[in-house]
């Protein structure tokens, strides 16, 4: 068995590639919202871009994970990944050009925003193709480490560039890191086992529509409880998340000690994500599901550190604790899902996983405000804890979240390739397949 998933030489080009795209995209928020401020002043602008990159990825999801199943995912990625390097490239021009036209960068904006709607889904699918067996959750855990990386690092390189080159070059460097991932992507190859009927089966394929292919997807979210079930309290975080992303910048300015309270608040996040990252793969919980689900509860406690408040270092390690269990549970879930749906489903299933989590968001960014002008800050703060703790925690009474795993060793590595089974038969193995959870 090989001793580590950086020796596989497909997962080593795609670990480069995602880890210098996230790079570039960790270095874009920062440049970006003090580019548009800076050039209209005005804080719609920026929600105007950035809900010019957000609709389009939300409405498009699901489409994006049809087609990452219907293709070969590593050619999805790599068109994404150009579309991607273009629209930011342009957005960076307009920015070093001095007069940036608002009109320009949000139309790039909704280009990016498209192309991560298909880009999104191919990223587990790929990981599924480059590695097998146990070395799955080390190598989730190695994507999640860099991501928690580029997260910490980021925002130090988007200061540095905005405040001595200028925002525009932050864009640039954010394009070129497209490129990269892309030159890498292809290189890849992949061996793609979808399922799919193989070309000489005597069964004919019926015909494919969109809308049958989304059922289909949905169809294997549906039949999972384990599954839906921590989507439902995936999405409650997300909300949560930006219940305290809207409040939290003016509680430590005002109650902390300053903006620098909340700078020490979103670095300690960063590293508590890298930190939960690495101990996933070291401790290997026996019940993934249920240790995962159990970890994000505990963002609670910077919410309700926030609504007391508690004294600013209390706070920030808080912050770094709830951080520290997304980080436990993102390689945990990934390589769960890898493990446990077909192949040829991977993208749209993962499509349906990130739209509940990006759509939960913007309902927080909106309920927040308006709770804390009507009651005050404290009851949104006290009301996402409760809500994120009691969702989060209370997914332990679902009996697929408890079991899953509970009778599960380690995920042997596959034999040498077989032929495959008659079409029909492969039906009624997925039918099987789909009436209970795996244990």
């Amino acid at each position: 068995m090989t001793a580590h998933p950086l020796s596989l030489s497909g997962f080593r080009l795609l670990f480069i590639g995602r880890t210098v795209s996230t790079l570039g995209d960790a270095v874009v928020p920062a440049a970006l919202a003090i580019a548009i401020t800076r050039a209209t002043g005005s804080a719609a602008a920026l929600a105007l871009v950035l809900g010019c990159a957000m609709v389009p990825k939300l409405l498009l999801l699901p489409v994006g994970g049809v087609v990452g199943d219907r293709f070969d995912p590593r050619l999805v990625a790599l068109g994404t990944d150009l579309v991607r390097a273009l629209a930011q490239l342009l957005v960076g021009l307009e920015l070093l050009d001095g007069h940036p036209r608002l009109s320009h960068v949000a139309a790039a904006s909704a280009v990016g925003g498209i192309a991560s709607a298909f880009a999104i889904p191919t990223a587990s699918p790929l990981v599924a193709a480059t590695v097998r067996g146990e070395l799955r959750l080390r190598a989730n855990a190695l994507l999640g480490t860099a991501t928690g990386a580029a997260r910490l690092g980021g925002p130090a390189l988007a200061g540095l560039l905005v405040y001595t080159a200028g925002p525009g070059w932050a864009f640039v460097l954010d394009g070129a890191s497209f490129v990269l991932s892309a030159a890498l992507l292809a290189r890849l190859r992949v061996d793609r086992a979808t399922g799919d009927p193989a070309p000489d089966d005597t069964v004919p394929d019926a015909p494919r529509s969109l809308r049958r292919d989304l059922a289909e997807g949905w169809s294997e979210v549906r039949s999972r409880d384990w599954y839906w079930t921590s989507l439902i309290a995936h999405g409650v975080w997300n909300g949560a998340s930006a219940v305290l992303l809207t409040l939290g910048p003016l509680i430590a300015a005002t109650r902390l000690g300053g903006d620098g309270a909340w700078v020490a608040l979103t670095q300690a996040g960063a590293v508590g994500l890298l930190v939960g990252s690495l101990v996933a793969a070291r401790l290997r919980p026996s019940r993934p599901v249920l240790a995962g689900n159990l970890a994000l509860a505990l963002y609670g406690l910077p919410l309700l550190a926030l609504a007391l408040p508690a004294p600013a270092p209390v706070a920030v390690a808080a912050q770094a604790v709830a951080m520290a269990g997304l980080g436990f549970l993102n390689p945990l879930w990934e390589t769960v899902v890898q493990q446990d749906f077909p192949p040829g489903t991977l993208a749209r299933v993962t499509s349906y996983d990130w739209l509940l989590s990006l759509a939960a968001a913007p309902l927080g960014y909106v309920l927040a405000p308006l709770a804390a002008g009507a009651w005050g800050d404290r009851v949104p703060l006290l009301a996402a804890a409760g809500l994120v703790t009691a969702v989060c925690a209370g997914t332990a009474a679902v009996p697929g979240v408890r079991r899953y795993g509970a009778r599960r060793t380690t995920v042997p590595e596959p034999g040498p390739p077989t032929e495959r089974p008659p079409a029909r038969a492969r039906d009624q193995a997925r039918a099987r397949t789909r009436t209970g959870v795996k244990g």
